[in-house]
């Protein structure tokens, strides 16, 4: 039996703090709807859906039709914020987590993948901007899956890489995130610095920063 490791991360909330991209995005979409924007906490809490099932959620009220213009504005918004050459620095990397990435990368039983609410595009100039490219060996963005928390991603990002369930585990800051692992049958760890309040994730293990992530894996899967 292989003893390959997988992780897998959550992107906005867990790896980069887009917060400040997803408001911006937000308010422009918002603004050239008749609908009226909801507070941040509202915004932020629909951070690791699909677009189309996040505004679902912030305007339950919208027809399909006006879901699909706010979600093409959003589109819009977030690429116009990146800037002319696309490298628009707005979502930095949370503290540690370049190191964190780079311990598990240097073991040779652990593999990394990513399950993200981000388009194939959006994950592109995210890993492109902070040095990540070829970094995780399974890329799962919203263009190819439901949104979360169907186990999706996850199943394929296993199928992908040959890990058994049993030696894999999600990194997320979300309730979609925990019950995206917990549909899929693996282990999940939560972080206290993402975009859901800490109490509601309901994780196997939390970690407060990225330095306590690798011992994090090693207590659910074994080394």
């Amino acid at each position: 039996m292989s003893d390959l490791r997988l992780v897998i991360f959550d992107v906005d909330g867990t790896l980069v703090d887009s917060q400040a991209e997803i408001m911006a995005a937000m308010t422009s979409a918002f603004g050239a709807s008749h609908f009226t924007m909801p507070d941040r906490k509202s915004v932020l809490s629909i951070v690791g859906l699909s677009l189309n099932e996040a505004f679902a959620k912030l305007c339950p009220e919208a027809s399909s039709a006006e879901r699909a213009h706010l979600v093409q504005a959003y589109k819009d918004a977030f690429n116009d914020l990146r800037g002319p050459d696309g490298n628009a620095e707005l979502s930095p990397l949370f503290p540690g987590a370049l190191d964190a990435l780079n311990v598990l990368r240097a073991q040779d039983n652990t593999l990394l993948a990513v399950a993200t609410g981000k388009s194939r595009r959006g994950l592109d100039k995210m890993l492109e901007r902070h040095g990540l490219s070829g970094v995780f060996h399974s890329e799962q963005v919203a263009d190819h899956h439901p949104s979360k928390p169907n186990p999706s991603m996850i199943l394929t990002a296993l199928n992908e890489t040959g890990v058994a369930p049993a030696r894999a585990v999600m990194l997320g800051d979300t309730t979609y995130d925990m019950d995206m692992a917990r549909a899929a049958g693996i282990r999940k760890i939560g972080v206290t610095w993402g975009y859901h309040a800490a109490d509601t994730l309901k994780p196997d293990a939390m970690i407060e920063t990225f330095a306590a992530l690798s011992a994090a894996v090693d207590q659910l899967l074994g080394s």
